[in-house]
């Protein structure tokens, strides 16, 4: 999404290194281009470890490309919020074009050269498109919300950090003030009841203090 900010610090570096080989050993298994999701509530730190799981892939020599769901949302963001303010029932996957995202992956794991894909640009509340070009990259990171349920995942990351945990984050990272309002907490509840289920799905956890539980 153009216009979004990544501050990508230590702890998420710290939790990348930590899962990186095991990341490489279901690469190298694969034998071909491979696909992993991060996944987590509002604030969790999604953007930012998906970063610093590309950062250390590439410096293995392994590139990479990452797809944000933010991209993908059916509205642009302050759309989205005026709609959620309508009918808050509104807020959950459905708000994502999650079937393009997936037909995306496929596209890459099939060996596509490309994709046209969303390009959300927030200030001006509109979603254009772009050209991706995945070019010689042997991973796509999905990073967002609900990327737990994209079916073309060979491994799901999960990071375990609730709503109230990741305010400060949030703050840190706002776009708008009406961000950070009452009703706004109330989406990230409706969102956390949503996502925690999602931990299930995961192979690999980052806990809240970002230790990382690795499968056995």
């Amino acid at each position: 999404m153009r216009g979004d900010t990544i501050l990508v610090e230590e702890h998420h570096r710290r939790a990348a290194a930590e899962l990186l080989p095991t990341l490489l050993d279901k690469i190298s298994a694969s034998g071909g281009r491979y696909t992993v999701s991060v996944a987590g509530e509002s604030g969790s730190g999604k953007s930012e470890t998906a970063t610093a799981v590309a950062d250390c892939l590439e410096a293995e020599g392994i590139k990479c490309v990452i797809l944000q769901q933010d991209d993908y949302f059916v509205h642009p963001p302050k759309t989205n919020d005026k709609t959620r303010r309508q009918d808050i029932a509104w807020v959950g996957p459905q708000e994502v074009k999650l079937a393009l995202m997936d037909e995306h992956l496929a596209a890459f794991l099939a060996g596509d050269g490309s994709v046209e894909k969303p390009l959300v640009i927030y200030e001006e509340d509109q979603i254009t498109s772009e050209q991706m070009e995945f070019g010689d990259a042997q991973v796509a990171i999905t990073e967002g919300t609900y990327t737990s349920l994209l079916g073309n995942t060979g491994t799901r990351i999960f990071i375990a950090r609730d709503f109230l945990e990741t305010r400060a984050h949030r703050e840190k990272r706002k776009r708008d003030e009406s961000e950070l309002d009452p009703f706004i907490d109330e989406v990230l509840k409706i969102e956390h009841r949503i996502i925690s289920e999602h931990r299930a799905r995961a192979d690999i956890v980052i806990e809240s203090d970002y230790s990382v539980s690795l499968p056995d």
